[in-house]
Order: C-alpha cells, then structure tokens, then sequence
C-alpha cells in the first residue's frame, strides 16, 4: 500500500520549505504554495540557482502570515494580506504572468539579507498562469512553480539513491509537495493516474532537475553528489531526473497517512545505462 509520508509546501519561491501534516490542495497546488517569489530589476525571478544563500531563508506558517527566518536570528513576517503596492509583469522561465508587488520592507529587509536587489511579489487570484499545454490541458494552471502544480517522490527512490551515493541525502534537496512510502524505488515514474481522497492526479512528465538538489539545504554549500550519482543511471539527452510532475482535477484536503490509489501506470523511462549512451 502506498501512502503519503509527508506534505510540504514552499511559500515563496525558492526559499526553505515547510513540513505539515495535512493541506489544502487548490487549482494551483497545495495551499500558499510559491505564491510569493522575489524578483530581479527586469522582473525575473531569482533562484538559488544564482543565489545559493536563498536556502538559508527557512519559512514558517504563522497566524497572520508568512514568518521567514534568515540564519536562524534576522527575520521578518510577510502578512497574508499586505496590500498591493503596484502590479508586474513578471517572468519565470518562458512564462509571464501578472504578480501584485507587495512589502516594500520586505523588499528591503531580502536585498539587505541575500545581497541582490529583490522585490518581493504575489500570484493575485486574478492571475493566470498555465501549465505547459505540451503535457496538460488548457484548463490548467500553476502558481510560481517552475512547471507543474506539484511534484511527487518516493521515500524508497530517495533511499536507492542515498544508497548509491554512500552517503544520506536528505528529501528537501528535491522540494517535492508530495513524498509517500511503499513500493519500489522510483515507482512515481510510472504514475499516470491515481487518486486521493477521491482528488485526480496525473502524472504528466518525470522532473529533469536543475541544480538545486546538488545544494545543501542548511549550509548552502554547492556539492557534487547526489546530481553526480543521479547522472549515472537517471540522465536522458543530456538532463537528469528524479520524481514526477502531477496535475490534478479536483480539490479537497491531503493528509499524511493518505492512501494513493493506483488507477494507471505508464511504462517507464529507460535512462542511460551506468556507463554507456541512452538505450
């Protein structure tokens, strides 16, 4: 039996996760998830791609809003409700979408913290962004996310890996939503269809991972596993992958201890071998 382990979101883009024990799943995804994000001069959006010391914002849910820690002692609120102070076209990846630009304090207080000149912005209700009309329908849409409204690992696909790599790598290198127990190593891939709490999830497209994951949650620090390891055996035309995108019709609540109940399977990617070319 498969059942859902652990739940996270990631309030704003790019910055530290938070655990919970069960979540609003909405249009765009599980609940407040990267509805925020900070952006650049020219309106794009920055990652720890460029700015590995994002990873050291950790977040937390707290009543009024959104309590975000820099280093474990600076730290600043982001209220649910902070007025719009202006609106933007903002642009992430080949995506633009509108965003409300709020928080003049918190533009300062991240600019001061990271060392780049940041606004802070929110995806309004208002604002429509689709998902990849490649891989889903037109009815479809995501919140700041980098492609789809959630993502989805397994526990036994993070142990094969840390096994592999000898040494324990840890979930929130991945920032999946959605982590479960039970089955094979990487039997997400696999997953067209399942549902939970009679809500619809497709699996529309295995995740090709930048670099993040090769960056170390708590310190910040780039390394080379667990993307070396990952390369040997999950990389396909020059891109590595590790756990599946979903799309989702429906909306209610998840909860750890959840059951996914498998209605479809898809065959699966044949990566390169070890040492060799893509098969």
């Amino acid at each position: 039996m498969l059942t859902i382990s652990s739940l996270f979101i990631y309030p704003i883009k790019s910055l530290g996760g938070i655990s919970l024990t069960s979540s609003q799943i909405t249009s765009r995804g599980l609940l407040y998830d990267r509805r925020w994000m900070l952006i650049n001069d020219d309106n794009k959006f920055i990652s720890q791609r460029e700015y590995p010391q994002m990873a050291l914002c950790k977040t937390e849910l707290v009543p009024d809003g959104i309590k975000v820690v820099f280093k474990h002692n600076d730290d600043i609120l982001i209220p649910f409700d902070a007025p719009a102070i202006g609106r933007a076209e903002v642009t992430i990846w080949d995506d633009t979408c509108t965003a409300d630009i709020v928080c003049l304090e918190a533009a300062e207080w991240f600019s001061k913290v990271l060392g780049v000149n940041c606004r802070l912005v929110y995806m309004p209700e208002d604002s429509r962004r689709p998902v990849d009309p490649e891989y889903a329908p037109d009815d479809k849409i995501n919140s700041f996310s980098d492609g789809y409204p959630c993502l989805l690992i397994g526990e036994a696909s993070l142990t094969d890996l840390s096994e592999r790599c000898g040494e324990i790598i840890l979930m929130d290198r991945f920032r999946p939503n959605i982590v479960f127990t039970g089955g094979a190593p990487y039997a997400e891939d696999e997953m067209a269809h399942f549902k939970i709490n009679n809500i619809d999830f497709y699996g529309v497209k295995i995740c090709a991972r930048c670099p993040i994951p090769g960056i170390d949650q708590e310190t910040a620090a780039r390394t080379k596993e667990p993307l070396k390891t990952l390369a040997r055996y999950r990389k396909k035309n020059n891109k590595i992958y590790m756990g599946q995108n979903l799309i989702h019709t429906g909306e209610g609540t998840l909860n750890i201890g959840d059951v996914l109940h498998i209605l479809s399977t898809k065959p699966a990617t044949v990566f390169n071998e070890e040492v060799g070319e893509v098969r």
